[in-house]
């Protein structure tokens, strides 16, 4: 009977309310409502805001400095930071070319690609390429464009008011055979529209991974990006550069870049061919391996990009 007993008893428990291990995992409501408030924040990220000037939080990378400048135009201070090569502090006599690096990204800031300067100053300390200075711009609200609108002058701010500024103020080369631009991203975009509009203000070029894509858009909807946000007539790529071929004078020696595995791999490869058609010399490389990341073009080739605006110096001494 004891053993009778049991066994009703246990079949009972067995056939009684339980809890599955699926259910012991299933959420409470209000731990979706957690999770979901989770998901919302990360897609609802808070726009950065914009600001002239960012000082540095943290310790800058060696041979950098964060500054500033005051902006005629737009009565404002600007931020930028310039790096300056290990011989600028013990050759106190010596001028240096200066190249202008544009940050990806909106909007401006003049910290944002100051994490390259650990491959640049490696590339001058193992002297694997002659030195030089770089200034990290300040791209402005949208980057390194004109905006009126706003009242920011990215574009304008760089070339007209940053390069003065610099030359005054740093033992530069003051002249455009010893001056080069490069960015990357939105920056390469920017390099690309600048270098164009300006040739008689740079020697050497190097757009990196830009989304030419959307500035061919742009070019095609007279410069509607989207149904909020409208350029200046022909500030993109395409414009420029057909302005640019029709006297390619003076020449600005060009170096695109891209990594091949970037989302603007194919479409750095189409600028290339329109390049192309339109008889502007220039050179593509292509970083096997490298993402949509200027740090990942730098750690492979900062060495051989780096020579490419060298080269482009020693070229404008002849």
């Amino acid at each position: 009977m004891q053993t009778l007993a049991f066994i009703l008893s246990a079949l009972a428990l067995l056939s009684g309310p339980r809890t599955s291990l699926h259910a012991d995992k299933k959420p409470s409501s209000k731990a979706k409502n957690k999770s979901a408030e989770k998901h919302d924040k990360k897609k609802k990220k808070k726009p950065e805001l914009f600001k002239w000037v960012n000082p540095p939080k943290g310790e800058l990378p060696k041979g950098v400095l964060h500054q500033t400048f005051k902006s005629p135009s737009m009565n404002v201070d600007i931020g930028y930071c310039i790096y300056l090569p290990p011989s600028y502090e013990s050759q106190t006599n010596r001028r240096f070319p200066v190249v202008y690096y544009l940050h990806g990204g909106r909007p401006g800031s003049e910290l944002k690609s100051i994490k390259l300067v650990k491959f640049i100053r490696a590339a001058h300390e193992e002297k694997k390429v002659g030195e030089s200075i770089y200034v990290f711009v300040n791209g402005g609200e949208v980057s390194h464009y004109n905006m009126p609108q706003l009242g920011s002058w990215g574009e304008w701010a760089i070339v007209e008011e940053l390069i003065p500024h610099v030359d005054a103020k740093y033992r530069t080369i003051p002249k455009r055979t010893a001056r080069g631009i490069e960015g990357f991203s939105q920056g390469g975009r920017g390099t690309a529209r600048i270098m164009f509009k300006y040739p008689d203000v740079f020697i050497s070029g190097a757009p990196g991974g830009g989304g030419h894509e959307t500035e061919r858009k742009n070019s095609e909807s007279g410069g509607w990006e989207n149904e909020k946000l409208k350029f200046l007539k022909d500030a993109n790529t395409y414009d420029r550069a057909r302005a640019y071929a029709r006297h390619k004078s003076p020449r600005i020696h060009i170096l695109a870049y891209v990594g091949d595995k970037g989302f603007n791999y194919e479409n750095n490869l189409a600028y290339s061919e329109f390049l192309k058609s339109l008889d502007i010399p220039h050179r593509l490389l292509v970083v096997p391996d490298a993402k949509h990341s200027a740090q990942e073009v730098y750690e492979a080739e900062a060495p051989q990009i780096m020579q490419f605006h060298m080269n482009n110096f020693e070229k404008g001494k002849k």
